[in-house]
């Protein structure tokens, strides 16, 4: 399920599905290395819920939360279940098309 950074809790990790925004942000924020596929683990809010500080490649950043919510993101955890997910699927094809070629 994809929500969007300024959604995310502190304490969570997510991985980055997508950037949406003006170019100049988008360009700013790839810079940072916020890119499609990134882990970000979300560290603390304001008090008044602005800036977001983030842990992202080993360093800190804080970004404003209309910048976040440009940024989509999904759970970590349902990114690694659905990959186990296909995987799974994709060993389950390749037995049966096994079994099959041996039973010819």
């Amino acid at each position: 399920m994809t929500e969007t950074l300024n959604e995310v809790k502190p304490g969570h990790i997510c991985r980055v599905v997508n950037i949406c925004g003006t170019n100049i942000l988008k360009n700013r924020l790839l810079c940072m290395g916020v890119t499609p596929g990134a882990t970000i683990e979300v560290v603390k809010t304001a008090p008044l819920g602005d800036p977001i500080e983030l842990k992202i490649r080993r360093y800190s950043l804080a970004i404003r939360k209309s910048e976040a919510s440009g940024i989509f993101v999904e759970d970590v955890r349902e990114s690694v279940k659905k990959s186990v997910q296909e995987s799974v699927q994709e060993s389950a094809k390749k037995s049966v098309q096994n079994f099959s070629e041996a039973s010819e």
